[in-house]
């Protein structure tokens, strides 16, 4: 198994597995609403290839602002159904979270399950405002959060 850096190439690739793993209508969600307007972060969107070329893994982030502060959203984060149960999910999730320490991100962000993500530092965040309907329980973040609140929005253009 070998972690890359996405690139241009691998889009469909990754959309495939991104489509494959999560039910129709994902891009409805309020997270993808957050996402349209610009380009992820290419340094932290990672996958993993496996023996034979087929992305058997992979991860996107996106930097949005949190009440004005900037900040990455995690997600989507996938692993194919033939590879899951192996720690791969686990093991994109942490190298990405220090790539995006090392590039100087205070602060990650994404919708999901506090059990599952807790165990790589992630709580759940209040007075963190996505775009309905987002059940705020499963608004988590990890990272320094300290005076951060406020409505989550794209990133201004650079």
């Amino acid at each position: 198994m070998e972690l890359t850096q996405e690139t241009e190439a691998d889009w469909w690739e990754v959309e495939a597995l991104y489509d494959l793993v999560f039910a129709p209508g994902r891009e409805a969600l309020s997270s993808y609403r957050l996402r349209e307007d610009g380009p992820p972060v290419p340094e932290l969107c990672l996958l993993v290839r496996d023996t034979d070329a087929t992305v058997a893994a992979a991860i996107r982030y996106w930097p949005i602002t949190v009440g004005g502060a900037p900040a990455l959203l995690l997600g989507p984060v996938a692993v194919h159904p033939t590879h899951q149960g192996e720690g791969l999910g686990g093991y994109i999730i942490r190298e990405s979270l220090r790539r995006a320490a090392a590039l100087g991100w205070e602060r990650v962000l994404l919708v999901g399950d506090a059990p599952y993500y807790g165990r790589f530092g992630f709580a759940r965040l209040e007075g963190v405002e996505m775009p309905p309907p987002t059940n705020p329980a499963r608004i988590l973040g990890h990272g320094d959060w300290s005076g951060v609140s406020g409505a989550v929005a794209p990133a201004p253009a650079p």
